[in-house]
Order: C-alpha cells, then structure tokens, then sequence
C-alpha cells in the first residue's frame, strides 16, 4: 500500500455579471471544501463563509487522519450553524450553501461529502467523470429519464436546488468514498464552472495542465471566457507519494549499547606493568558488517527509482494512448497523443484530413484551436465528417454558419449554458 498525500491548487473569480462572490473555498491539508452561497443581499455570501468556517473548525482538532463519519458530522454541524444563524437574523432567512469537500483517509482513500450541486470529478486511467450526484431539480429529472442530458444544461429550471445546508434544521449528506493512487487527480468546483464549460473541455485543460495551480487558474479564465454568468470556485487536488510516510527512522531497539566498565576489586592495587597486548588471532577478528540504516537507505532508494520508473512509463502511456482533431493551417487535423502535450510527450501528426475551416461552422473553430479529444483515429476521423456535414445541413437550411450551435458530437460535448446562472433552494423553491 502506497502513502499519499494531496498537492492542492485554487482559483475563485467573481466572474462577468455577479457583483459580489458568494463562492468560498477551504484549502487546509489535509481537507479541502468548495461552498457557493445562496440568498439575498450578502446572505449567500454569510452561509458559504460559515460552512467553510464550521467545517474546518470541527475537523482541526482531530488532528491526524480523518475517517468518512469525521467528515459527515462536521457537514451536518456546518447545517446547523447556517441553520442558527438564519433563525438569529431574520433578513437572512432562506439563505443556505452547496457544500463539496474530500479529504484522504486511511486505504488510502478520498472519503468526499456533498450537498447541493458543487461538484466532485475524478481524472484517473485515462478517464473523467462526475462522482457526486447534483442535488437539483433537473438533475434528478434527468436521472429518472424525463429529460435528457443535454435538454438538461438548458432547461430553465436548473437552478431550483432540491437539498442545501442551512435551509433545514437536518440535512442528509451524501458520502462518496474512492480509491487513490499516485498520478490520480481530483476537481472540486462550483456550478460556475461546470455550467460554462462541458466536461469534455474541462478534461481537457486538466490534461493539458501538469501544475494543479495553473490548471486551476486556467479553468477559471476558460470559465469568464464562455460567459462567467456566476461566481466561479475550483480546487484541482494531485494525488502524489508521500515521502514522509516512506521513510523508517532508526527506533531506539538499534540504537549502540554503551560499554559498561568492569567492577573495581577491592584488592589494594599494585602498580605493575602492564604486559604487551597481543593481537586476537585472526580467526577471531570482528568481521565487518552493512550497516542496518546503509541498507535502508539503499532500499529506499531503489524502491522510489521504481516508483519513478513506473510513474514515467504511466505518463507516456497517457500522453500517447489518445489522438485529437486540430487545425494544421486551414487543414484539420488529426494528431496523436494530447493536446498541448504531457510533460516532455508532445503530440504528432498522425494525417491531414481533407476538410478546410471554410468547411465547418465558425462556432466551431474556438474547440478545434484547442483540440478536441478522441479515443481512437476512427472517432477523430468521424467528428471530423460530422463537423462538414453539419456545415453542409446549415447552407442547404439557408441558415448563417454563424448563427447555428454546435452541434452534440461523438465525443459527448454539451451544449453551451444560456444565460446567468445561480444557486437556488427547493425548500422553499426561490432562485437568486
């Protein structure tokens, strides 16, 4: 079982259209949280302070190692203290907060709770996905099949909140425990991102990005760029060895026994010469041995040149087991491995399709300078053949290019968010 710890970067923004940021972020090893506020005035503001606040108080005296039920009872004494707070001041009544937070217990494990729609992803083996479950009322249609996912990220309901800390006296939290290996990375954001950018285009930041702080800045300024209709929070967390936890000090069993002098005779003594010493024969001379601690350091260093190796080895299968569609001039492009390349792995052309940017949507082009992800040389070649037939549907419609969306393609990207977007509570359904 491999130590870790987590390497944390963060970035929070008030992003183009709210006034205040009623978003906050804790970032206090070994615990992390994003909370995005709701209410009138400065109240969403008060509530998501407070349960940063109440979380990382309840959680600093343990100290240590933290366990899943640690976690769930600060999240529930974090409702509380909304909670009272509210029913002190009645200009704040109905204000409460999304509440996601992780942190690494014993396994090692990522023991995350939720409330509210803040997100978890995880990025591991080549995946990305969404591990906590949105508390709102479009999601849970779309989970029951009413909707679609994509009618989903535009239906005007989206922001009416089902479960949030602080409306209620009780809440129930969602626990979410994962297994962690090094090279593992883990978001935590506000609706503010997740609801500009798709999780194809966050994916592929987080790919493009080694550095936790710079990726985390960076979907921040993706973020305003796609509209920064609301506050904008993420925290990027790097699952990494822990050194620490590696190493073995000597204890005190191989610690050197002093010698203890012989008893004085009480015999009066009589100064004599004393007789040359002979040397011990050589058949009884001390051989000389490895030092324990020689050993250990030399174990431990072959191990973590192991671990490097290893880990080197991961980064290049990572970087080379994908292709992506780019522009090579006016030409698209399909290349192989990620975009912007991982670490010292850069991208190569794999072929130049026989598509020109005059042949696909305007819309189009901001993904393609960027790069869009695929799995396999078929499937870039089929978003490629989607692109052109898209553009060629829009002529025959007598539609300007311009002025059509893009369209869903294979790889599942969501369509763009339609105008600002908060947080809001179902209990009592109001949107900020």
């Amino acid at each position: 079982m491999t130590a870790v710890k987590l390497e944390a970067g963060s970035a929070t923004d008030v992003g183009l259209v709210r006034s205040n940021n009623q978003d906050k972020l804790l970032v206090a090893e070994p615990l992390y949280a994003v909370a995005d506020g709701m209410g009138g005035a400065a109240a969403g503001e008060v509530a998501s302070a407070i349960a940063v606040q109440t979380l990382g108080e309840q959680l600093a005296y343990k100290g240590g190692l933290l366990s899943p039920d640690d976690l769930v009872e600060a999240a529930q004494a974090a409702n509380r203290a909304v909670w009272e707070k509210a029913v002190e001041h009645a200009e704040m009544r109905g204000m409460g907060t999304t509440l996601v937070a992780a942190t690494v217990v014993d396994g090692p494990r990522l023991a995350v709770v939720n409330v509210g729609d803040s997100r978890l992803y995880a990025m591991r083996h080549g995946s990305f996905q969404q591990v906590t479950v949105d508390h709102n009322l479009v999601a849970e249609m779309v989970a029951e099949g009413r909707i679609s996912k994509e009618e989903g990220e535009i239906h005007p309901r989206r922001n009416i909140m089902t479960r949030a800390l602080g409306v209620e006296p009780e809440v129930k939290v969602d626990i979410f425990m994962e297994d962690v290996d090094p090279g593992d990375r883990f978001l935590l954001c506000s609706d503010g991102l997740s609801r500009e950018l798709s999780d194809e285009r966050i994916s592929a930041i987080l790919r493009r990005l080694a550095d936790p702080s710079e990726a985390a800045k960076e979907l921040v300024h993706e973020a305003k760029r796609h509209g920064g209709n609301d506050n904008i929070t993420v925290i990027v967390l790097d699952v990494v060895p822990d050194p620490a936890a590696l190493a073995d000090p000597v204890t005190t069993s191989h610690q050197a026994v002093a010698e203890v002098p012989p008893p004085q005779s009480s015999e009066p003594h009589l100064a004599t010469a004393p007789p040359a010493a002979a040397p011990p024969p050589a058949s009884h001379q001390r051989q000389r041995r490895p030092s324990p601690i020689n050993l250990r350091v030399a174990a431990f260093l072959l191990a973590f040149l192991a671990i490097l190796a290893a880990g080197a080895v991961g980064v290049w299968y990572y970087a080379r087991s994908a292709y992506f569609v780019g522009l090579n001039g006016d030409s698209l492009t399909v290349y192989q491995g990620r975009p912007g390349g991982v670490l010292w792995f850069k991208p190569t052309l794999d072929h130049v399709s026989k598509v020109t940017t005059a042949q696909v949507l305007q819309a189009s082009l901001p993904e393609l300078r960027a790069g869009v992800e695929e799995p396999t040389v078929a499937a870039a070649d089929d978003f490629i053949s989607n692109l052109a037939k898209l553009y060629q549907l829009s002529r025959s419609a007598a539609l300007p290019p311009s002025t059509i969306p893009p369209s869903t393609t294979t790889t599942g990207s969501v369509p763009p968010t339609i105008g600002p977007s908060s947080s809001t509570t179902a209990s009592p359904p109001t949107s900020s």
